[in-house]
């Protein structure tokens, strides 16, 4: 199989996983009916995941791998605030069905998660990992605002660091509050209300932010 095969195969084992654990939550669902579901032998599902939450990472991970190519795609003149503000707000924006829907599948695996630690591990874990993946995202775009700015401090190694952090917990805060509620998915206390607004809050004293905004 290929690489792009095999990533199709997790994401559907991913999608089957996540409408179980909606319909039934995670105690009500084995693996051997979230790879029924998903059209594949339980020795595939085994290939894939060790256990039946480890299953609904890809669908957790996809999002902020699209937030990420998102952010890298934009001009870095603008500023690394800016930049962050608005990937953020169209990563977690739900422009079409397929947005809505993946909003909905994580608010309904983060109420799930409140009963299952297994669960709740994986959801740190992406978050850990994309974390890890934000960092030289961000110091591409410090750097690239430094060489148009003059300022050799603005891409310091711990002020990226700290900003990729609270980037991402702000995205992770934003999603865990709107999954508690029955807020819309757009307008006020909507994912994208939310993480913006605990974006600047975590974010108002990191050098490498302060000095976007006074630019701006």
């Amino acid at each position: 199989m290929t690489e792009r095969r095999k990533a199709a195969t997790q994401l559907d084992i991913a999608r089957a996983a996540a409408e179980l654990f909606a319909e039934r939550g995670p105690d009500g669902t084995t693996a051997e009916e979230i790879a029924g579901r998903a059209g594949v032998a339980l020795r595939t599902f085994y290939r894939y995941f060790r256990n039946k939450q480890d299953a609904v990472a890809p669908l957790l991970a996809g999002g902020a791998a699209e937030w990420r190519a998102h952010l890298a795609g934009l001009d870095p003149a603008a500023g690394v605030p800016t930049a962050l503000e608005q990937s953020i707000a169209d990563a977690l924006t739900a422009t079409d069905d397929r947005a809505a829907e993946a909003l909905e599948w994580t608010r309904g695996l983060l109420r799930a998660a409140q009963d299952d630690p297994a669960l709740r591990a994986v959801w740190y874990r992406v978050n850990q990992e994309s974390e890890e993946q934000l960092v030289p995202v961000i110091a591409r775009l410090a750097a690239g605002r430094a060489d148009a700015a003059a300022d050799a401090d603005a891409a310091d190694d711990l002020d990226v660091r700290l900003t990729a952090a609270a980037a991402t917990d702000a995205v992770r805060l934003a999603l865990e509050t709107w999954a508690a509620t029955d807020a819309p998915a757009e307008g006020p206390g909507s994912p994208a209300d939310l993480a913006v607004r605990c974006l600047r809050e975590l974010t108002g004293g990191l050098r490498l932010l302060a000095a976007g905004r006074e630019d701006g």
